[in-house]
């Protein structure tokens, strides 16, 4: 049996109506102190991030920037190609700084925040930047000298301009996860939440401006390197919004039913590429190949028709405005791929195509202008920004069909010669 004392303690406490409130206060206090400490150590991060990356950024500005404008070994159109906003990005850093020091963070990023358009104009440029330095490097003797010799010196570590060009990318994505890790444990309440709120906004956009500008860069590399392993000068790929999406080799079913032949096919965000591999013969065209087909994906249709289970392999057949095309692989997987990549590029053409034909009829004009069709000239000046039109008109860029005996111009394309070869592959 329990002592009268200690049976007459419990009772009190099972009633007492102070202590859950008491338990419940102690919660709530303990995950603020976890929150404020988890917020100094996201602080004093920033703190600490911030005086090296000005220090790098001084460098840059004091012994190549400031040299550079001084002694003249660059023009001014050259250096601002390879630096571009750099010094103002220094400035305003700088001045970040100065309120981080001195635990001012939501006003130093508030203030920050309203400069990020410096940040813009260098991201957008540091592809650029990086091409003009490389050609500065070869063909600019003392340019080259110099850099090496700055470069040299103690306080650069032994790092590259190459790689300290990149601290500005580097450090808006740094910010990115250091300043959400900054808000994420600031009470909604604290005085700053708001302004750390805005600046991880603001940043975040400033990220994924870099995320698209990587992109786009990314397709610009592919798409020079199919133009590259296409022969002659008559499939050309490039075009506004275009897109690269994958390639591989797939068998092409006759209609007539005779062997299938093996095809290398290119996907574009709006058409598809048909090519075959150049003659064996030619020792220098071993890796090239031949348009033969580009297919148009506006108006266009997939589907499988056979190969729904993971059998050996299977059948696309592609219905085209003025062809169909039926596609074999023996590999299951590989087909698959194919089938939804050419899914998905023909829904997003035709989304946009949607989205286009309904604003135009809001302001009550046709969607496509008549087409002079005895001036053939008419039809290139009529290009259009639309995503709609230009799904159809930017397939005219790889100039697949066959050159007509005229008089050509001193910027025709092609030689006779040139033209009546194989190398030309036809618009369906």
């Amino acid at each position: 049996m329990f002592p009268c004392s200690l049976l007459l303690t419990t009772v009190i406490m099972s009633f007492s109506p102070h202590l859950p409130s008491l338990s419940v206060s102690s919660s709530i206090q303990e995950q603020r102190d976890r929150w404020e400490r988890k917020r100094s150590r996201a602080a004093k991060e920033l703190v600490q991030t911030e005086q090296h990356y000005c220090q790098q950024l001084e460098l840059v500005t004091t012994f190549f920037v400031e040299i550079l404008k001084a002694k003249g070994t660059l023009k001014e159109d050259v250096r601002e190609g390879i630096f571009s906003s750099i010094k103002s990005i220094l400035s305003i850093n700088q001045s970040l700084l100065v309120h981080l020091e001195n635990g001012y963070i939501g006003k130093g990023l508030e203030k920050f925040s309203s400069h990020l358009h410096h940040y813009n104009t260098y991201v957008d440029n540091i592809y650029n930047a990086n091409k003009v330095l490389v050609i500065q490097l070869k063909k600019n003797k003392a340019f080259r000298r110099f850099k090496k010799l700055q470069e040299a010196r103690p306080q650069f570590n032994s790092q590259k301009l190459e790689d300290m060009l990149q601290m500005p990318v580097q450090r808006i994505r740094q910010y990115k996860h250091l300043l959400q890790d900054l808000a994420a444990n600031t009470s909604p309440d604290h005085p700053e939440f708001e302004q750390l709120s805005r600046a991880v906004a603001a940043v975040c956009e400033v990220s994924q401006r870099i995320q698209g500008n990587a992109q786009r860069h990314e397709n610009h590399l592919q798409l020079c390197r199919v133009q590259k392993l296409l022969q002659g000068r008559k499939t050309r790929v490039f075009a506004p919004g275009r897109w690269f999406i994958r390639e591989g080799w797939l068998n092409v079913v006759p209609p007539k039913g005779s062997e299938a032949k093996p095809k290398m096919f290119f996907l574009f965000s709006d058409l598809l590429l048909e090519a075959r591999r150049c003659s064996p013969l030619s020792l220098s065209n071993d890796e090239k190949f031949v348009g033969q087909h580009a297919y148009p994906l506006q108006d266009s249709a997939v589907e499988k028709v056979f190969g729904h289970t993971r059998s050996q392999g299977g059948l696309l057949s592609l219905t085209f405005p003025k062809a169909k095309l039926l596609l074999m692989s023996s590999n299951h997987d590989d087909l698959n791929d194919w089938y939804q990549s050419l899914s998905s590029a023909i829904r997003k053409l035709q989304s946009k195509h949607t989205v286009v034909l309904q604003r135009d009829e809001r302001c009550g004009q046709p969607l496509h202008p008549a087409v002079d069709h005895t001036n053939p000239g008419r039809k290139r000046d009529q290009a259009s920004v639309e995503p709609s039109e230009h799904a159809q008109k930017s397939v005219g860029e790889l100039e697949c069909s066959a050159p007509k005996r005229t008089k050509q111009s001193v910027d025709a394309e092609p030689s006779s010669a040139e033209a009546s070869s194989s190398s030309s592959c036809v618009i369906l």
